[in-house]
Order: C-alpha cells, then sequence, then structure tokens
C-alpha cells in the first residue's frame, strides 16, 4: 500500500514548489475559461477598440467642408477654384454669393468660406499678386487652423504652377521641398492603432488582475487557500501568469489586426515587441495584483483599476494628447504613467525599427514600476485572515 505524503512542517519556511504552482495555473486558467466577462475583456473588447481607433476615430483632416465663393468668372479664377476642388484635403462647395456661404458656416454644415474675389483676373492680367479670402470657424480652432494652412499652400501651389506675371521675380530663391520620415502619408491610423495597442494590455493587465485576489475573498475560498502549504510566491505567480499569457496574445492578436488589415507598418523586430510588452506588463499586472489585494473587493478593485490605470493611460500618457501641449504641473503627472514609457516605444518599433537607445530607458522605468508595484503587493497579501 502506498503511503501518504507526509504534511510539510508546521512552522519554517515553504519551499516554493513548481508542482503546487502549476495546480494553482490550472484552477486559474479553468476560472478564465469558466467566466465569460474574461474572454469579452480579453478578446472582444481589443477588438472593438482597436476597429474604433482604426476606422471611427481619425485625427487626419482630410475631405473637410469648405465653401469656394467664386465671384469672378475669368479662366485664371475658374481654374484656382479647380485646384481647391482637386485638393484631397477639401470637400468644396462651389458658390456665387458670400451670405449662402456664410449661412452654410454658421448651421456648422462647412469648416471655412474661401472667396475668390471678382476683380482677381484683372489684378493677375494687370501684373499685380492677387487676393483671396479664407474665413474659417474659430469654434474649431485646430481644424480652422489646418484649413487656413492648406488653403493658402494651394493658392501658393497653383500660382507657382501657373507662373504668374511678376511672380517669379519675387519669389525666394529657395525652393521648399517638405518630406515627413516615418510617416510620409501622416495618417493618423499609425499612431493610434499602437496607442490602442496599449490600451487593451492596460486592460488585461490591470482590470482583470484586479479581481483575482478580491474574487477569491468575495467567494469565500481564500480561507481554504491559507490553509494550504501554499506560499505566497506561488499564490502572486499563479495569479499573474495566466494574465501574462492572456495579455501577450491579446497584444500578438491586435498586432496580427494592426498589419494585416489597417497597413500598419511594422519596421522592428518580433524580440523588441515582446520585451516592450513583457516590460509593461511588470507594472500593469503588479497594479492589478495590489489594487485587488488592498480592497478585497470586486466592485471597488475594478473602479480603482479604471480611475489609477485605464484613464491615466487614455488620457495622461500621450495616446491621444500630446503631453508636450499640456500644463507644466499635469505633464509632471504624466512621469507616474507607465504606460508614457509603452506608447512611444510601439510608435517607434512599428514605424521607424529597433531603437534600443531609445527603447532600454523606458524599458527600465516600467521595470522599476513593477518593482514597486509587486512590492507593495507581497506587502499587503498575507496568510492570515485579519
Amino acid at each position: 500500500m502506498n503511503e501518504a505524503p507526509e504534511p510539510p512542517p508546521a512552522s519554517g519556511p515553504i519551499r516554493f514548489s513548481s508542482r503546487r504552482l502549476r495546480a494553482m495555473m490550472a484552477k486559474e486558467f479553468a476560472q478564465i475559461v469558466r467566466d465569460p466577462s474574461t474572454f469579452l475583456i480579453a478578446l472582444a473588447m481589443p477588438l472593438l477598440l482597436l476597429f474604433l481607433f482604426g476606422y471611427a476615430v481619425s485625427l487626419d483632416t482630410q475631405g473637410t467642408r469648405v465653401a469656394v465663393v467664386v465671384e469672378d468668372s475669368s479662366a485664371p479664377a475658374l481654374a484656382l477654384s479647380g485646384a481647391y476642388a482637386a485638393s484631397p484635403y477639401f470637400h468644396t462647395l462651389p458658390m456665387r454669393n458670400r451670405a449662402e456661404a456664410r449661412h452654410l458656416m454658421v448651421s456648422s454644415q462647412i469648416s471655412a468660406i474661401i472667396v475668390i474675389p471678382q476683380d482677381f483676373g484683372k489684378d493677375l492680367h494687370d501684373g499685380r499678386l492677387p487676393e483671396i479670402q479664407i474665413v474659417t470657424d474659430g469654434s474649431q480652432p485646430n481644424t480652422a487652423t489646418f484649413v487656413a494652412s492648406h488653403a493658402q499652400g494651394v493658392f501658393q501651389s497653383w500660382a507657382a504652377n501657373e507662373g504668374m506675371p511678376g511672380m517669379l521675380d519675387k519669389a525666394p530663391q529657395i525652393e521648399l521641398s517638405p518630406r515627413f520620415w516615418y510617416n510620409p502619408a501622416l495618417k493618423s491610423r499609425n499612431f493610434l492603432v499602437p496607442g490602442s495597442i496599449a490600451v487593451v494590455m492596460t486592460m488585461i493587465g490591470t482590470l482583470l488582475t484586479a479581481l483575482v485576489v478580491a474574487r477569491e475573498w468575495e467567494r469565500g475560498t481564500m480561507e481554504a487557500l491559507l490553509a494550504t502549504p501554499l506560499s505566497m510566491a506561488e499564490f502572486v505567480a499563479s495569479k499573474i501568469l495566466p494574465y501574462y499569457l492572456l495579455a501577450l496574445a491579446s497584444m500578438s492578436l491586435c498586432t496580427v489586426i494592426g498589419v494585416a488589415i489597417f497597413g500598419l507598418p511594422f519596421r522592428g523586430s518580433l524580440l523588441a515587441l515582446y520585451v516592450i510588452a513583457s516590460a509593461f506588463l511588470m507594472p500593469a499586472l503588479g497594479l492589478g495584483l495590489f489594487i485587488s489585494s488592498a480592497t478585497k473587493n470586486q466592485f471597488v478593485a475594478s473602479q480603482m483599476a479604471l480611475l489609477s490605470s485605464f484613464l491615466p493611460t487614455f488620457l495622461l500618457s500621450g495616446f491621444v494628447y500630446e503631453i508636450s501641449s499640456m500644463p507644466v504641473w499635469i505633464q509632471a503627472i504624466t512621469y507616474a504613467v507607465p504606460a508614457r514609457y509603452l506608447i512611444p516605444s510601439l510608435q517607434t518599433l512599428f514605424l521607424t525599427g529597433d531603437i534600443w537607445g531609445h527603447f532600454l530607458p523606458n524599458i527600465a522605468i516600467m521595470l522599476g514600476f513593477g518593482f514597486l508595484f509587486f512590492f507593495l503587493s507581497f506587502w499587503v497579501t498575507r496568510r492570515s485572515l485579519d
């Protein structure tokens, strides 16, 4: 007859057991499979966010509706009107009346009015530099600035191509040839999609992990776990590793979709991608575990996870709003947001390539946050029912 193994000693340090760790991880994976909400957050929500930021959310201002009021019937005026109509940045509405165009702007149906005055052709014929009027909607400052600059640019390009009389000697002898590195088409999708991957890893790493220990306390299974010879290191590892693997799987899926469907360039290496992602998951998982262990309540833990991780990642990481344009005291707060160091690394990885001189300082800072949060997690997670 086989004898039962002897129980561990009642006192003294508990040795780390890979067998107990595998058993606890199997339990956690079974919990993930049984909980539909986990799959919604880990798979459905990332895909929704990815398609939302890939298609619905766009910072590109192509196709802005503008009214082009042509008060002159001369050939140059009609040619300039055609140049505005051919621009991909504008969706033009040809008009003859300024009052009608002003009514459309007041009703927010257009963003700007471009007026080609009635003496446009005469000024050009007399060798004078003709003028146009650009009226923008100041209630949308960013769009107004964009429309004004591009409308002026279209006019200057048209004037140079037409070779206006008296214009060549007035023009500077320096030709500007703008070139945009890494994102030549200036597509906002190329930096929004990598940012959305950071949001996805934050949701899985912090939001889901914030529920694991609190769920054990609420369901009364924590008492049973504390009665076992399970060490705190095994307990923490069994709670972290399944969600670490789940987050990497979700990140990989988002990367494949971003490259295959959205045409996102991927100029870096998979090694750099997984190293950066793993470094960020350290503070994300550590913060979630700390919140879960400290609150012992799933509802409170989920709210704290949203306030401490999701919202800062969305608003204070440079994902949507540039940090340099924020007030100085807000910029100081952003240094405490781990995603601030992830998003630039991901954007550099996708658009530029492996720039380890840029990656390594960010990785070191993220690992530092991770060690801090895991230390706090071990400090609040004790083998006690108090």
